[in-house]
């Protein structure tokens, strides 16, 4: 139970960077949101760290300090995180986000943020359609190529992805929802 529970808090703080640092330019190109660019040591930053400034994923950020996962994602990984902006959040229904911010709904808050992480390093240039990919709760996501861009599970397009020194982070326009 407690190598889970710190795999959980793992991957949560992993979500929390991941939505700092979208938006911003990696090797000099675009990689959306208008952030800003990287520097030579912003690729240096833990995704923790980078986590700390994005405005596109106050939400993410806010669900990651719910799900009590912020300290466990300074571990050194290496974690992919599928980190989705503060806009994929209001697609959901509403009162999706509110309801799981809601403390008796701990695990399942949990089990939403873990749906977004992977256990090692995944650039997008790597990812094939058809991939099946296993998360850090136990679930697949799928992987497909569309227009020669990665989406995951049919829905949510890869918009920007930024390494960071303990794993990678792609900024996603849909919020991925574990399979009940």
């Amino acid at each position: 139970m407690k190598a889970k529970v710190s795999l959980v808090g793992i991957i949560g703080l992993l979500i929390v960077t991941s939505f700092i640092y979208c938006g911003k330019e990696d090797n000099g190109e675009k990689m959306g949101g208008g952030m800003g660019s990287v520097s030579d040591e912003g690729s240096q930053k833990n995704i923790v760290e980078i986590a700390k400034g994005s405005k596109d994923h106050t939400t993410l950020v806010t669900a990651v300090v719910a799900g009590d996962r912020v300290d466990s994602l300074a571990n050194p990984g290496p974690f992919t995180v599928f980190a989705p902006t503060n806009a994929a959040f209001e697609k959901l229904p509403k009162g999706t986000v509110e309801g799981l911010l809601e403390r008796s709904k701990i695990e399942a808050l949990q089990n939403v943020l873990e749906y977004h992480v992977f256990i090692g390093v995944l650039k997008a240039e790597n990812l094939k359609d058809g991939d099946v990919l296993g998360m850090a709760n136990g679930n697949n996501i799928t992987i497909s190529i569309k227009d020669s861009k990665p989406v995951v599970n049919g829905t949510s397009n890869i918009i920007a992805s930024i390494p960071a020194s303990n794993g990678m982070i792609h900024v996603v326009d849909t919020v991925l929802l574990p399979p009940n």
